[in-house]
């Protein structure tokens, strides 16, 4: 079951800003990545559900993290029913991430106390998520629904929503610039956050880098 309360997982996200968000079939991959964002400062972490057995390789994940890296709040994406939801949140998943809206999912969530985050693309989905208990809302993907632009006229109607972009999102300071003055609740990176050597493999050592820089990037910027 969940080690972390939806407010403490909503409040975490603020905080830091980033949420790395990442799928590989091999566990030690993960288990490597999972590292390299936590030595960077990382405290959540979206695994997505993207492949055969991909549940097998969460479940090693969770266990790692219990033992290697405390604090450490796993969660799943790209969930798009409610038993899929069921499986991940018997595994420990800490939150559940989906690009779309199923109110069997927030159910089923809610149920648990377990922090549920839809992916919306308008005022209308992003109100109906609210309404059934959503916390955080997921916009995706980010950039072809409006972008920053989006997420600032949003905030006029609904100044109260917590709103994360995935998609369309680099760790750059001119592209962090852009969400965290529109007024996101934090933002979810994915490809573009995890560096590669030449050969493919990937560069653990730049991937914390890259994800400390992000996460001093966002401190700066809200001052």
């Amino acid at each position: 079951m969940a080690q972390y309360s939806r407010i403490a997982v909503a409040t975490q996200m603020k905080e830091t800003g980033i949420v790395p968000v990442f799928y590989h079939q091999d566990v030690n991959t993960c288990k490597e990545i999972l590292n390299a964002c936590y030595e960077g400062g990382a405290r959540v972490f979206e695994f997505t559900n993207r492949g055969d057995f991909a549940h097998e390789v969460f479940a090693e994940l969770v266990k790692y993290a219990s033992k290697e890296l405390p604090g450490m709040m796993l969660g799943v994406g790209s969930v798009i029913d409610a038993g899929t939801t069921a499986l991940y949140l018997q595994l420990g998943a800490n939150f559940i991430v989906s690009p779309l809206i199923n109110a069997e999912m927030a159910r089923t969530s809610n149920r648990r106390k377990v922090a549920w985050m839809p992916g919306c693309g308008s005022v209308t989905e992003i109100s109906y998520a609210e309404e059934l208990g959503a916390e955080v809302v997921k916009i995706f993907p980010g950039a072809q629904v409006g972008g920053p632009s989006f997420v600032k006229a949003v905030k006029g109607p609904l100044p109260w929503s917590s709103i994360m972009p995935t998609g369309g999102v680099s760790p750059t300071a001119e592209n962090l610039k852009e969400w965290i003055t529109a007024g996101v609740h934090c933002v979810g990176i994915g490809s573009k956050l995890f560096i590669k050597n030449e050969d493919g493999s990937f560069d653990y050592k730049k991937v914390q880098e890259q994800v400390a820089s992000a996460i001093q990037i966002v401190k700066e910027l809200r001052g």
